[in-house]
């Protein structure tokens, strides 16, 4: 089988765990990594770190992506849901519901898998750029969708995450009590090490960086019916800050998680002059590291917990939907302290 890249990304991992990798950085949570998440219980007090999966509401944060619909499923030909049996048969006395969902697996609190984020890139050296995903993996060979719209990932879907397993070592920054809501703040290096010393928070390969702005207690605030400062509030990590960029290459993170909607700022222009990512985290971690990226996460009541008993490491535990195909998920980590 001819090679799917000649050349590779500058800092770039592929390769590195073998040329049909589709884990990325995953690859460093070992069974060292998950007992060193285990030794940070000490409470056995556990906090889920998922929005409802109808928050944030509407669609103020992201026009493209629609709240979750639940619809009865359809036996004897009829809506099965608060079925009286007893309409087959007087004797029985059971009454049954089944559900399907229409749910767009990035709304809420969620996962990216690698295929979510793909870029042009010369991987053969010819002077040919080609759209590539992490580990060379193909556009229309690899990550597909047909003429009727049927998607599937045949690599790097989010059920490589899932079989995975993803439990390990959790290391929470608090952005929100250095910047709180108003006015965003655009995090670069030198602040998020400011905010780490603070607190002697050390964050080594194969950690999973949580990172809480306080987005999160607004969209709660919000009860499904955000407002337009949503979009304004809260930090966001700066992605054209090289050193940040440098800093999440060194760090060896493994996978980086947010209350916010996609960890860094939306909506930035690549520089005059310049090409690349209008998303330079979500490329760097995507495409090149193979970091997964966590949005809309729920941490506000353990970073406050954290924050009360002066920690910031726990276990957390956050596989995806076990679900062929798909480039994203919903999630419900759960952190035990």
């Amino acid at each position: 089988m001819a090679k799917r890249w000649k050349i590779r990304p500058e800092h770039a991992t592929w390769g590195d765990w073998g040329e049909d990798d589709q884990l990325g950085r995953l690859n460093l949570i070992t069974p060292e990594k998950v007992k060193q998440g285990i030794a940070e219980v000490k409470e056995g007090k556990t906090f889920c770190l998922s929005l409802p999966l109808d928050y944030p509401g509407g669609q103020v944060i992201n026009k493209v992506r629609f709240p979750p619909v639940l619809k009865p499923v359809i036996r004897n030909d009829e809506p099965y849901f608060n079925y009286m049996w007893n309409k087959l048969n007087p004797n029985h006395t059971d009454i049954g519901s089944d559900d399907v969902v229409l749910l767009h697996t990035q709304y809420s609190t969620q996962w990216d898998s690698l295929a979510h984020r793909g870029a042009l890139f010369d991987v053969m050296g010819d002077g040919n750029p080609q759209p590539v995903y992490y580990n060379g993996f193909r556009v229309d060979e690899d990550i597909l969708i047909d003429e009727n719209h049927n998607t599937n990932a045949k690599a790097l879907g989010i059920e490589q995450m899932a079989f995975h397993g993803v439990q390990g070592r959790g290391v929470m920054v608090d952005l929100y009590s250095e910047f709180g809501e108003f006015p965003r703040k655009e995090v670069g290096y030198d602040d998020l090490m400011r905010v780490m010393e603070k607190k002697s928070i050390v964050v080594e390969q194969g950690d999973i960086l949580c990172l809480w702005t306080g987005l999160d207690q607004m969209i709660l605030r919000m009860k499904g019916n955000p407002d337009n400062s949503i979009n304004e509030a809260c930090a966001v990590l700066n992605g054209f800050d090289n050193k940040l960029l440098n800093w999440i290459i060194d760090s060896g993170v493994a996978a980086i998680a947010s209350d916010n909607l996609a960890v860094e700022a939306v909506g930035k222009k690549v520089p005059e002059g310049t090409k690349g990512s209008n998303l330079p985290i979500h490329e760097l971690c995507l495409f090149r590291l193979g970091v997964h990226l966590g949005e809309l996460w729920q941490l506000c009541d353990l970073a406050k917990w954290l924050n009360k008993h002066n920690r910031y490491r726990f276990l957390i535990t956050a596989p995806p939907l076990r679900l062929t195909g798909a480039v994203g998920s919903p999630v419900s980590p759960i952190a035990t302290v």
